[in-house]
């Protein structure tokens, strides 16, 4: 006789909210305890002399990826980057120094919303009224500046004589919250994560398409950004370190690599 195979009856409503209570009380446990941990990282940091700013964009940029990577049934891309950004935020804080300036342009809503989607609300954050104060704040302990691309001014034609201020981050990080639409600036360290976009500034007076045909014959692929004050940005599908020749022999007398940041997460 045939085996007869029974489906399970569908779960009740009431046995749902119990298992969402109890899938959030373990998840109250865990993040507590990641929290704790991150106290401990401080603790040992300090032990060891090691008072720098701890925020390090490859790495939280890898960690994401792996996440992303794995197997989810209803957790979207946005869901899990934001939580952890919230968590990653959060522990940086605790470890040190951490606050936010913000110049967002025509629109510094969208902007202030695109550093909190990124760096999560714990550390402080305040408008600044110039794009020049977003940097100053920048290049203080725990400091980072997220500054709106416009043509109104070409703030980051700036960088290329700062010794350590860098783009290190492309905002938002997620292709499907919109294109690239602000960077964010610091004093951190900036390395390859495998999949990565170079922030490249020129003052060649070609257009930016004929900018862009002469790197992609170089084997450079480059997206126009934006352009202002005689200077144009581009971004450059790769890491390139500032002194690759590709870039010496690109158009432009005053010309340099920015900073870097990982591509969306999401692509």
């Amino acid at each position: 006789m045939a085996e007869v195979k029974t489906t399970p009856a569908p779960l009740s409503l009431d046995d749902i909210r119990a298992r969402i209570d109890a899938i959030d009380a373990d998840m109250l446990r865990l993040v507590d305890e990641r929290a704790g941990l991150a106290r401990a990282v401080a603790a040992a940091k300090a032990a060891a002399g090691d008072l720098g700013f701890g925020l390090r964009p490859a790495r939280e940029a890898q960690l994401l990826r792996r996440l992303l990577a794995q197997p989810r049934q209803g957790a979207s891309a946005a869901l899990v980057v934001r939580v952890w950004r919230e968590m990653i935020g959060a522990s940086l804080s605790l470890q040190g120094p951490f606050h936010l300036a913000v110049w967002g342009g025509r629109d510094p809503t969208r902007t202030v919303e695109l550093a909190r989607l990124r760096f999560g609300s714990a550390p402080a954050l305040r408008h600044a009224a110039k794009a020049e104060d977003a940097l100053a704040a920048a290049r203080t302990p725990g400091g980072v500046a997220a500054l709106a691309l416009t043509p109104d001014t070409a703030w980051w034609g700036r960088l290329l004589a700062e010794p350590k201020l860098r783009v290190f981050a492309a905002l938002p990080c997620l292709a499907a919250w919109g294109p690239t639409s602000a960077l964010a600036v610091g004093e951190v360290p900036v390395e390859p994560t495998g999949d990565d976009v170079t922030f490249w500034v020129t003052d060649a007076g070609q257009s930016a398409s004929a900018i862009e045909e002469a790197l992609g014959r170089d084997g450079v692929a480059a997206t126009p950004l934006v352009e202002a004050g005689g200077l144009k940005l581009f971004a450059l599908a790769g890491f390139y370190q500032a002194e690759d020749p590709r870039l010496a022999r690109a158009p432009g007398r005053l010309s340099g690599v920015i900073g870097a940041a990982p591509a969306p997460l999401d692509v």
